[in-house]
């Protein structure tokens, strides 16, 4: 546990193309078999994407969604905290808690539901959140080189370990 993977990324296209890799790592996670069959369902991947305005967290997830078969603009939803996106059966919420006055006003979305079940959850400013979040998969850091990004990954977890090896594997 407490794997750490960076990569930098140079412009908005790296960046993209970083998410997509993000998200092929994601995908990449062993679902679960039951006898002979395996499950689709398996439980929900929470990511923390934390970095100052404008440092490219909405760009990176517009990456991750592209993997997943999105094609188009990626809106922030710093107004409505949340955008559900449904890909065949893998389902994505993309949360932007810069907006969140406390951490209480998370109860009243309902936010607990969106991590029972096998959905991708990709949560940035979750400092905003702290108490009402469960702990991240992943810490994804972003933050601004003189030319670029760079992008530190954390995993908290055991399924982050996985998803940090993926990313390791994706990127040799």
């Amino acid at each position: 546990m407490f794997l750490e993977y960076q990569q930098q990324a140079h412009g908005e296209d790296a960046m993209v193309a970083l998410g997509k890799q993000f998200g092929k790592s994601l995908n990449a996670i062993p679902k679960e078999a039951q006898g002979d069959q395996i499950v689709t369902a398996r439980t929900a991947v929470t990511v923390f994407l934390q970095g100052d305005l404008g440092m490219g967290k909405t760009t990176f997830t517009r990456g991750v969604m592209n993997h997943f078969g999105h094609i188009g603009a990626t809106k922030s939803p710093t107004y409505t905290l949340v955008e559900p996106y449904q890909f065949g059966q893998q389902q994505l919420h993309h949360f932007d808690l810069y907006r969140l006055g406390h951490p209480e006003e998370l109860d009243y979305l309902g936010i607990r539901d969106y991590f029972d079940g096998s959905a991708i959850n990709l949560i940035e400013w979750p400092d905003k959140g702290l108490g009402y979040l469960p702990i991240a998969d992943v810490v994804i850091t972003i933050s601004a080189l003189d030319r670029g990004r760079n992008l530190c990954f954390v995993s908290q977890t055991n399924r982050g370990d996985k998803i940090i090896r993926g990313l390791d594997v994706v990127n040799t």
